[in-house]
């Protein structure tokens, strides 16, 4: 089998995807990776319920789903968003397939906390023959973090762990978290590599600050035994160059200092 990696883009970021950023893709495909996205969509998702006036919550960072907000978080992300990032795949010669995760069980899901967040779910199971069909035919993946219960309920899953939950049951060799800055940056310089301990006291310290907080916590919680490195990069630009990844690297503390 190929050398997998995961790719996840940040709503906000969808629209802003660079020409360079698709070569680089194209560059991994054609250096023999296999390739997955995975998309989120909450500021499209956010415009729409403010237009059909929906009223939102959010509880530690996570969207309060209710039946209504559900509709529009499928809507946006499954018919939207979805078609749009594979449509963009496609303009680029990449054979990409729209998937949303309640398609043939992708993402089986168990409510997370129903009181509190309403129709929200964590993974609990991929399904890896549907990818490994997808990418042995030399399909990208591009997949809407839905998931779907036992009872066939729909429900909503955040992004980050919908993505660490692919890249660990691939056993993908990377997880890129697609932003749009460089990665985590020190008195304006990239940090090209760092470790959980570090990022935890850039944090405290006021280093890493505003919305690249949530995205370095999201890379350090994806880190697993099977799943040893992420990395966060910029969808602006290339993140590829020379065979070489473009960003901030991080792995665990014995790696980063191996590294």
């Amino acid at each position: 089998m190929n050398r997998v990696i995961v790719l996840k883009c940040g709503g906000s970021i969808i629209s802003k995807l660079s020409e360079s950023f698709f070569t680089s893709i194209q560059s991994l495909k054609s250096s023999g990776w296999d390739i997955v996205l995975v998309h989120g969509g909450g500021p499209d998702i956010t415009d729409t319920l403010k237009q059909m006036q929906i009223e939102t919550e959010f509880k530690n960072g996570q969207r309060k789903t209710t039946k209504q907000v559900l509709e529009v978080v499928q809507m946006t992300l499954a018919g939207k968003l979805n078609k749009q990032l594979a449509g963009e795949c496609m303009k680029r010669g990449l054979s990409a397939v729209g998937l949303s995760g309640q398609d043939a069980g992708l993402l089986s899901a168990e409510v997370l906390n129903e009181e509190e967040l309403g129709l929200v779910g964590r993974v609990v199971r991929v399904n890896t023959g549907l990818l490994g069909l997808l990418l042995k035919q030399d399909y990208i993946p591009v997949v809407a973090p839905l998931g779907i219960t036992e009872s066939f309920e729909t429900l909503n899953v955040n992004a980050d762990t919908a993505a660490a939950a692919i890249a660990q049951a691939l056993n993908a060799d990377k997880l890129l978290f697609v932003t749009d800055v460089d990665g985590i940056l020190k008195n304006g310089q990239l940090i090209s590599e760092t470790h959980p301990a570090e990022i935890r006291s850039c944090i405290k310290s006021g280093v890493i600050s505003g919305g690249m907080i949530p995205k370095a916590e999201a890379a350090v919680q994806s880190l697993s035994a099977s799943l040893k490195e992420v990395m966060i990069v910029n969808g602006k630009k290339a993140f590829l160059k020379n065979n070489e990844f473009l960003g901030t690297k991080i792995c665990s503390k014995k790696e980063a200092a191996a590294g």
